[in-house]
């Protein structure tokens, strides 16, 4: 009976412990999980001048990512 107790308020203990530690990662505002190296999108975007068939480039692997990865949210069944 004892251990059974001690087994109880270990399991219990354990999972306070864990969700406080879990809890206790501060966040910045605007900073999601995965991290971001831009503290807002516009910091990120790019104003200046493209070089000659930069801007084709950068459109055209804009599309292939955006290709693969609707092909694998199709894979997965959806996002939701």
């Amino acid at each position: 009976m004892a251990i059974q107790m001690v087994c109880r308020y270990g399991v219990v203990l354990f999972v306070v412990a864990l969700m406080a530690g879990c809890a206790s990662h501060p966040r910045r505002s605007g900073q999601s999980a995965i991290g971001n190296q831009c503290p807002t999108q516009a910091s990120c975007n790019y104003n200046g001048q493209y070089e000659p068939g930069e801007r084709d480039y950068a459109e055209q692997e804009a599309r292939r990512l955006n290709q693969q990865q609707t092909q694998r949210l199709q894979r997965s069944g959806g996002w939701w």
